[in-house]
């Protein structure tokens, strides 16, 4: 009988189609500040009349790459004032920091962007009016002299991921019309802030504020200030921490004008508006926002763009002061080996070791940002405890380090050190930007040891307690039956009945002895060497050595579940699985023995498996 297909609902129809909650935000946003009315298109350059008020787009790029489009974000309008943040910073990349500062201050003007006027030292207030932003472009343009406009339009081009051109005819029309900043030129080289040819100066400004951009190249660009100077599109390192930290301050306390101060207190994120209709929004840490309306209020800000800001700010409650983050959940497990051993199977004699001694390797796994609040909770929660003789902190789950985590965590490792604790470091790649940050504060320091997976990590300290407590790991030592944690309680005899029937394997290194998937024909016992237990994607289960079996479960399973790797050159007793049944037939006393002591063994790692789902759990 032909059976009927499941009914469709309105959740299967509506599933592929749905929307994030984010987007749908930006889409209330777009609908509801479509209708305002209110404000006016610029004129006082004659070709921004051009621009047809009723294009409204809004973009919003997270720092993992996404980017969120409603409406028009792909108009193209000239970016204007808002390259001012991204020329500062790449001026204080390209002259320094002393260079710049010696001649553009930082302080709010209480001005409109393009006031003639200056501060009391005769310099521009800051770099986000038209004096300060036309002394920057002096500043490149004298040390790159010609090719200036191309080095900046270079540099916002990477900012935004894409090449971006000139608006030709924006250019020529603020050129013919440009006599105020002209003026404030000519007032910047009376005052020795622009030393080189003013009308080349200019011509570079002009070129630099008829950039095209769109809504979506401005929220890229804005989150590439926000995510320290790396585009989250293109991976790339547009231009150093410091320059976006110190860019970021200025357009927090100037970006908006002389609206700035109503700007912060009530949207609180650090942002930069164009007479072109554009407005970027960079939250450190979180996201960039950028929106595209020709219509501009008294301050020369985009009326719907202010409203975007506004509303996203206060529904998601995103001003930058009002940070929720808690120290206290940075930690997301915190163990010593007696709770949570490695993955390696140990001989007696190590295993008595480790468990008197158990306190001696302490476990630290870490998850979010290693900030200085972060460091500060973790280093208070290690000195509370027993001091051990090596602590491991696993980084896997750090999604980043600041500069000031970064310094206190090697102030810290320098502390363990002075008290002999070995530091080691897992869950972090040499080439990844968090080892980079680190070990630009701890590359001296000799005391801290690392590894990518956190097992080998604890394996290794596991090694050192060993040795240190006079054991010993003897890979190349042969071992006999009678010493299998398998094996145990049998008989002289039966043993010497199963020997006859076990054949002497030598493996090669990484050689595969036992592929996941296979027919399982056989049972081993490792005689000397190391093999690693591993799932068919990688994951370790177990490390072996010598004394332990492997393939056991071919007693209870017909067909293998996971790969064994020769780690070294090893050798194992083979024995096939119908002569161990046929052993089994003639020895029932063993046979019942072995199943008692299989059970005991699983066991075992049943509660090693239970302890690590408690470890992360728990809290």
């Amino acid at each position: 009988m032909k059976r009927s297909p499941p009914p469709v609902t309105a959740s299967t129809v509506n599933w592929s189609g749905s929307k994030p909650p984010l987007l749908r935000f930006l889409h209330t946003c777009c609908a509801e500040f479509l209708p305002e009315t209110g404000g006016a298109v610029a004129d006082y350059i004659p070709e921004l009349r051009k621009a047809d008020p009723a294009h409204f787009g809004i973009s919003l790029a997270t720092l993992d790459g996404h980017v969120y489009e409603v409406g028009d974000t792909r108009i193209p309008f000239t970016i204007q004032s808002m390259s001012k943040p991204f020329v500062f910073a790449l001026a204080l990349d390209t002259l320094g920091a002393d260079k710049v500062e010696s001649v553009i201050g930082v302080e709010p003007s209480g001005d409109p962007f393009n006031s003639i006027r200056l501060n009391a030292q005769n310099h521009p207030f800051n770099p986000m009016v038209n004096a300060g932003a036309i002394a920057c472009s002096g500043l490149i343009q004298a040390a790159k002299g010609d090719g200036a406009f191309e080095y900046i339009r270079q540099a916002l081009s990477r900012f935004a991921g894409r090449e971006l051109d000139v608006d030709e005819a924006v250019y020529a029309s603020e050129s013919a019309t440009g006599d105020r900043n002209r003026a404030i030129g000519y007032l910047l080289r009376t005052n020795s802030v622009i030393t080189d040819n003013v009308p080349a100066v200019l011509d570079v400004y002009f070129r630099q504020c008829a950039i095209l951009v769109t809504a979506r190249d401005t929220a890229v660009m804005a989150a590439t200030l926000a995510n320290h100077g790396v585009n989250p599109l293109t991976g790339e390192q547009v231009v150093t921490p410091y320059a976006i930290s110190r860019t970021l301050s200025v357009m927090t306390s100037s970006g908006m004008y002389d609206y700035a101060g109503e700007w912060i207190y009530r949207v609180g994120i650090p942002a930069k508006s164009g007479v072109g209709g554009g407005i970027l929004a960079a939250l450190p840490a979180r996201l960039g926002l950028g929106s595209y309306s020709p219509k501009l209020d008294k301050h020369g800000n985009s009326v719907r763009g202010i409203k975007v800001c506004e509303a996203l700010s206060a529904h998601y409650d995103l001003h930058m002061l009002n940070r929720s983050d808690d120290a206290r959940h940075s930690i997301i497990a915190d163990y010593n080996i007696g709770k949570n051993p490695s993955r390696r199977v140990r001989r007696p004699q190590e295993q008595a070791i480790l468990a008197k001694h158990f306190q001696d390797v302490r476990v630290i796994e870490l998850v979010g940002t290693l900030s200085l609040s972060n460091v500060d909770y973790v280093s208070r929660r290690l000195a509370g405890g027993p001091r051990p003789q090596f602590v491991i902190f696993d980084l896997r789950r750090v999604t980043a380090t600041t500069r000031a985590g970064a310094r206190l965590v090697a102030e810290a490792f320098k502390e363990l050190a002075e008290l002999g604790v070995t530091v080691v470091l897992s869950g972090i790649k040499r080439t990844s930007r968090e080892w980079n940050t680190i070990s630009e504060w701890t590359n001296r320091l000799g005391n801290i040891r690392d590894f990518y997976l956190l097992d080998t990590a604890i394996e290794w300290a596991e090694d050192q307690i060993v040795y240190r407590y006079g054991g010993s790991i003897d890979f190349l030592e042969a071992t006999e039956l009678s010493e299998q944690p398998l094996l145990t309680g049998l008989s002289e005899e039966e043993l010497t009945d199963l020997s006859a029937l076990c054949a002497i394997r030598t493996h090669q290194p990484n050689e595969k002895i036992i592929a996941a998937g296979d027919e399982a024909t056989s049972l081993f016992f490792l005689r000397s060497g190391v093999v690693h237990v591993t799932l068919p994607d990688g994951i370790r289960l177990a490390t072996l050595t010598a004394g332990m079996a492997f393939g056991e479960m071919a007693l209870l399973e017909p067909r293998r579940s996971a790969d064994v790797v020769a780690d070294a050159s090893a050798t194992a007793y083979e024995v096939a699985i119908k002569d161990f049944e046929r052993f089994r037939g003639e020895h029932p006393r063993a046979g019942e023995r072995i199943m008692r002591n299989l059970a005991q063994i699983l066991a075992e790692r049943l509660i090693v498996a239970n302890a690590k789902v408690d470890l992360l759990t728990s809290g």
